[in-house]
């Protein structure tokens, strides 16, 4: 019910906050319920990933700022959903700031899944027609930016071969501790190498009875001959049930 002084263009809602404090509740709305670090940072799923997040910590132990190419055997292993969520886990650290680049240029979907309309991105960046500052954009959450794939059609293959992603990658690295790509799957295209060859390290992203043993070996042995420094794999897709509904993994929240 609207207030006696409040028309379908008023500035308050009805609780009386402004109209300023609702795009987060928009947000809240059109953010992909896979983007746990967004919807459940308490939850379970927020915390496996902050797990992964850990381990890439210790690989790490100069605290110098690294990119992180994440690829996967085939499509719908997840590896968009795990590099966001990723990428929000290190955004929550303190003096961190992350950047996000949707490098899968062939089927991008980092901007859909955080409910970002597409804008120029990657490849109008990389073919010299907008400048970084034009393609870099707040996610929403805290210490994250993503830059989107672009709305430009381009050839995949050639354009990641450009000496500019070296030369972006490094300038990026100026201002951001992390550097996330969400690249291609690994298979049959070899788009997710020629980037690991270019970041300091690679994650490849499993999913459960998604890829046969045979092509996720295949996946990590063409991204090793690309020269992709292979940092491990991460499984998504395992079924069971939340451990933490056993009341012997409760703990008292400290706030």
């Amino acid at each position: 019910m609207k207030s006696e002084n409040q028309d379908d263009h008023g500035d308050s809602n009805t609780q009386g906050e402004p109209f300023e404090d609702l795009p987060f509740v928009l947000v809240e709305k059109v953010v992909d319920p896979y983007i746990v670090g967004f919807h459940e940072p308490r939850g379970f799923r927020a915390e496996q990933i902050r797990g992964l997040r850990n381990k890439l910590l210790v690989m790490n132990p100069d605290n110098a700022p690294r990119s992180l190419a994440v690829t996967s055997a085939l499509q719908g292993e997840g590896k968009t959903v795990t590099s966001i969520n990723l990428a929000i886990s290190f955004a929550e650290l303190e003096d961190h700031k992350v950047v996000l680049l949707d490098f899968d240029l062939r089927k991008p979907c980092v901007e859909t899944f955080l409910g970002l309309n597409p804008s120029p991105g990657l490849s109008e960046l990389l073919l010299g027609g907008a400048r970084l500052e034009d393609v870099l954009r707040p996610s929403g959450i805290d210490g994250l930016d993503v830059i989107g794939a672009g709305l430009q059609t381009v050839a995949p293959s050639e354009l990641l071969q450009s000496r500019r992603i070296d030369e972006l990658l490094s300038h990026l690295k100026q201002d951001y501790s992390y550097l996330l790509l969400d690249t291609p799957p690994a298979l049959p295209i070899t788009d997710a190498g020629a980037l690991g060859r270019k970041c300091d390290g690679t994650l490849l992203i499993v999913g459960l009875e998604k890829s046969p043993r045979k092509l996720v070996r295949e996946a990590l042995a063409n991204l090793e001959d690309q020269g992709s420094n292979i940092l491990g794999c991460f499984v998504t897709g395992v079924r069971g049930a939340d451990p933490t509904a056993d009341a012997r993994y409760r703990y008292p929240s400290m706030e």
